[in-house]
């Protein structure tokens, strides 16, 4: 293994290598080979929707010991993430020289971490791959968070709030959302937890702890039966259009576009849902939407988060 050919690395979650690997394909991007989840190219990076974190321009560090590989991480610079799927009890012995790296859950609604952190692995017992510049300010890309157990009728609010805390923008009390599909109702509940009013559409019922809420109104109607020119019209354009319902992404693409189009909405949070094969092809037409975020995140399954209007 040539360590010193790496010029990128890209970060898989559990059990979506093979969609990263399509996509780097698509991309122009070969993988010299894995290392755990980890796809080692030497192309140079490129954006990339199906990694949790992108390593950019890692570089190879010959090691005698745990304290000089600390010595030489420090030396770079302050910040540090481990990513071990072998040696495993070595590469956190040298985590353990570095300074600490706070990565407790957040309290949202909070932003993502500033502070730039670095990502390293062990490639073999004396040699380290490290990467000072890494796409993701979350350890390996996966956003923790202090959970709400209680109030929520499902976890699905977690790819919400893993979005709006990487986005750095989040609804405000007395914004309007139109959640899409709400049912459920799981993001209705984090959007109104916000202060936020939201207009929950669904023909399926919220649960009634959601449907309770003196911020939620619930209409049983079907997302794809909403008209954006009319709705703007008559009810002018909605702050966050929201939306986690199930569908073909070749459909929710003629949706997002219709509200994009009708300037019916400010802002677009959306998740692209795959069943059976990925279609590449219709993420990469989101992703070519001007002011589009596209991602994977640690808390989204077989699935694209989609975000436009940030910019």
């Amino acid at each position: 293994m040539n360590a010193g050919a790496f010029r990128s690395a890209y970060l898989a979650a559990e059990g979506f290598e093979a969609q990263l690997a399509d996509e780097l394909a698509r991309r122009g991007v070969s993988v010299a080979c894995w290392h755990g989840r980890l796809a080692l190219s030497e192309h140079a990076p490129v954006a990339s929707a199906w990694a949790l974190n992108i390593w950019r321009d890692p570089r190879p560090v010959p090691i005698s010991s745990i304290a000089d590989a600390a010595a030489k991480l420090r030396a770079v610079q302050r910040n540090w993430w481990p990513y071990a799927p072998l040696h495993h009890r070595r590469a956190m012995l040298i985590a353990g020289r570095l300074p600490h790296v706070a990565a407790r859950p957040l309290a949202f609604p909070a932003a993502a971490p500033q502070a730039p952190l670095g990502s390293f692995t062990l490639l073999a017992p004396e040699l380290m791959l490290a990467a000072p510049d890494c796409s993701s300010p979350f350890p390996n890309g996966e956003a923790r968070f202090v959970e709400d157990r209680e109030g929520p009728p499902s976890r699905a609010y977690l790819k919400l709030w893993e979005a709006l805390a990487l986005l750095r923008c989040w609804p405000q009390p007395g914004e309007t959302c139109l959640d899409l599909g709400a049912s459920p109702g799981g993001w209705s509940w984090a959007l109104a937890s916000l202060g936020a009013r939201v207009i929950a559409i669904d023909k399926a019922p919220l649960d009634p702890r959601v449907a309770l809420l003196p911020n939620v109104t619930a209409r049983r109607v079907s997302a794809f039966a909403l008209d954006p020119a009319r709705w703007r019209e008559r009810e002018g354009v909605v702050d966050w259009l929201c939306s986690d319902v199930i569908a073909y992404p070749q459909r929710l693409l003629r949706l997002v576009r219709a509200w994009i189009a009708a300037g019916a909405a400010r802002r677009i949070v959306c998740t692209v849902k795959f069943q059976g094969v990925t279609d590449h092809d219709t993420a990469e037409a989101f992703a070519a939407i001007p002011g589009t975020w596209l991602r994977h995140l640690s808390h989204n399954k077989h699935e694209l988060t989609f975000a436009w209007g940030f910019s």
